[in-house]
């Protein structure tokens, strides 16, 4: 696991986007864990490799053991941190399953009775924040849903969690 000072000085890049450190609040040696631009619910995170690898298959076999450990342990954490009784863990592999950056990600959100009136909207909210980004990112509009600021804050509370 990375200390304070390797992630600081740590660039991470989602596709072709580069990932500012203070939104990333976990690292191992071949994942990263950052807090999202459009959540869904409160905790809506994600879990990348630190490869830039389009599609699921071509994950190595230690990075789809990691990226699956370190998204246990972020679920983990973050459902404890915003007293949720559940996860939802999904992945978007591809463009036609409604993947906008090519680069693998597992969304993790923590869920809560009621959160949804019927549980499966859930992947209907995730398609259609992935849709904006993916109007936002043809129209090459810079990314300002959230603040930084806001990022960063909440990215240092999670933080915490894994010190």
């Amino acid at each position: 696991m990375e200390g304070e000072g390797d992630r600081a000085a740590a660039q991470y890049k989602f596709g072709p986007y580069m990932i500012e450190a203070g939104g990333v609040f976990h690292a191992t040696a071949l994942s990263y864990a950052m807090v999202n631009l459009r959540p869904v619910l409160p905790g809506h995170v994600l879990v990348c490799p630190k490869r830039e690898v389009k599609r699921f298959a071509d994950l190595s076999s230690d990075e789809t053991c990691d990226i699956w450990l370190t998204a246990k342990e972020v679920g983990a954490q973050l459902e404890q941190y915003h007293k949720a009784s559940s996860l939802t863990f999904t992945i978007q592999d591809g463009p036609e399953s409604g993947q906008t950056v090519p680069h693998v990600h597992i969304h993790i959100l923590p869920r809560k009775k009621g959160d949804f009136e019927n549980n499966d909207e859930i992947y209907n909210a995730i398609d259609a924040k992935e849709k904006e980004m993916k109007e936002k990112l043809d129209l090459d509009i810079e990314r300002k849903d959230r603040s930084m600021e806001e990022m960063a804050h909440e990215a240092t509370e999670y933080r915490g969690l894994f010190s």
